[in-house]
């Protein structure tokens, strides 16, 4: 399965309670923090959720 890596590059300050949960969820604490997972749906759709708040590439 293929691999992204998701960095967060915007604060989270002034975000809906739910996008917060999503970082989280995603492994995201602080802004240049660095994740990897797999590219499966659920990520995907998490990933999307957040996508103004954070930067995706493939590993």
């Amino acid at each position: 399965m293929a691999k992204i890596k998701v960095k967060q590059v915007r604060s989270k300050i002034n975000c809906p309670e739910n996008q917060k949960r999503v970082l989280v969820s995603l492994g995201l604490r602080k802004i240049g923090q660095v994740v990897e997972h797999d590219a499966n749906p659920a990520i995907l759709g998490m990933v999307n959720k957040v996508k103004h708040l954070v930067s995706v590439e493939e590993a």
